[in-house]
This record gives structure tokens, C-alpha cells and sequence, in this order.
């Protein structure tokens, strides 16, 4: 039985409201912004910069560590006294989070690196969510309110997420093999919804049958 339902996605396909909306009909547990705020509570560091940092590989702590001990600190970045943490070790407590909420199932869990955390289950369905570039910009504008800031959003953030599973899974990004269906959320949320639950469903009464 798939009790884990797993949701990557572009950024700008609409992952989190079609997880919110899943979990609504399913009345299973959801985990997006928890698992940040999670992370940040265990890594020690604020959760803007947890949310910055969760899927990117750029250089952001190493920088901010330089800054710190050279004295030369830039108020807009944690303080100071924040615990001090490379890239890895956030990878570490990603994946340690990730474990964590995958114990509470029935559940949902968006990105996050959860297909490749939890790749050897056998009680999982991973779905990854697509759209076409006007599509996410538009979804990206509505809750930014800047066009450049969505331009440089639609730009930069998958970019990031192709960097860091290149860098710590070793794969391309979107690794096909680990999903059980590419969905473009084109066709409107709520069809996108219909789609994930015949699939789920299905799946789950070919399991019922054959253990009959």
C-alpha cells in the first residue's frame, strides 16, 4: 500500500497548493513549510535562511562564515552566534527531517529531496509536477507582486534545485526512474488533483487484489 505520497516539482507548478489541496481529500497529514521550520530548529539557523538554503548548493554559508570570523558581518545576514553549518551537514539534517516525517504516515511531503531520501521504500508514490514557463511566471508574479523578482525566481530556483541533486544524489534533475508520473499542472489544479488520487487509488486496489 502507498501511504507516503511524495511531490516534487518546478518551481512555479504549483506544488504547494495541489499537496494542500491532496491532503484536504485525503486527510493526511502535509509537510512543507513544518519541515522547514523543522530543519531550521535543528540546524541552529533561522528559517529565511533555511528556506534559501534547503535546495540550493550555492556558497551562502561558507560566505557567511568567512564573514563572520573576519569580522566583517553584514546585518541583514543571523547573527553571529548561530551555530556554525557547512552545506553537508544541512544536507544531513534534511535527510534526518525528511526520515522523521516519512514515520508519520499516512502523509505528504513536498520536495525537500524526499524522492532520493526515501528511494528504497516500497510504501511510497512519487509525482513530479511540470508547467509550461508563462504558466509559472504568472503563478510566481501572483505571490511575489515584482516582475523582476519573479524573472529572477523562474530563473534561479530550479536551477539550484538541477545543481543540488546533481551535487549530492548524483543525478539530473528531474531523475525520471525515481517517479511514478510527471504531471504538467497546465491542465489546472484541481485536474491535477483527480489525476495523482486515480493514480494513488488504483495502485493501491491492484496491491489489495493481489494480497487477496
Amino acid at each position: 500500500m502507498k501511504q507516503i505520497l511524495l511531490i516534487d516539482r518546478e518551481f512555479g507548478a504549483g506544488g504547494m497548493t495541489i499537496a494542500a489541496i491532496l491532503a484536504q481529500r485525503l486527510k493526511w497529514k502535509l509537510f512543507d513549510d513544518e519541515l522547514t521550520q523543522e530543519i531550521a530548529r535543528l540546524a541552529k539557523i533561522p528559517v529565511e535562511v533555511c528556506r534559501r538554503r534547503e535546495e540550493r548548493k550555492d556558497p551562502f554559508l561558507h560566505r557567511l562564515v568567512n564573514l563572520i570570523w573576519k569580522g566583517s558581518f553584514d546585518h541583514n545576514l543571523p547573527s553571529p552566534d548561530m551555530a556554525i553549518l557547512d552545506t553537508d551537514r544541512l544536507v544531513s539534517v534534511v535527510k534526518q527531517v525528511v526520515l522523521k516525517a516519512a514515520d508519520t504516515h499516512p502523509c505528504i511531503i513536498v520536495g525537500r529531496g524526499a524522492p532520493y531520501f526515501l528511494r528504497e521504500r516500497k510504501d511510497i508514490l512519487s509525482v513530479f509536477l511540470y508547467a509550461p514557463r508563462d504558466l509559472k511566471y504568472h503563478r510566481i508574479l501572483k505571490r511575489v507582486g515584482n516582475e523582476r523578482e519573479a524573472l529572477d525566481l523562474l530563473d534561479t530556483q530550479d536551477d539550484d534545485r538541477r545543481k543540488f541533486v546533481k551535487h549530492y544524489f548524483g543525478h539530473e534533475w528531474p531523475h525520471r526512474e525515481l517517479f511514478h508520473a510527471m504531471i504538467n499542472t497546465a491542465i489546472g489544479d484541481d485536474r491535477t488533483v483527480e489525476e495523482i488520487l486515480h493514480l494513488l487509488d488504483t495502485i493501491n486496489r491492484k496491491a489489495e487484489v493481489s494480497k487477496a
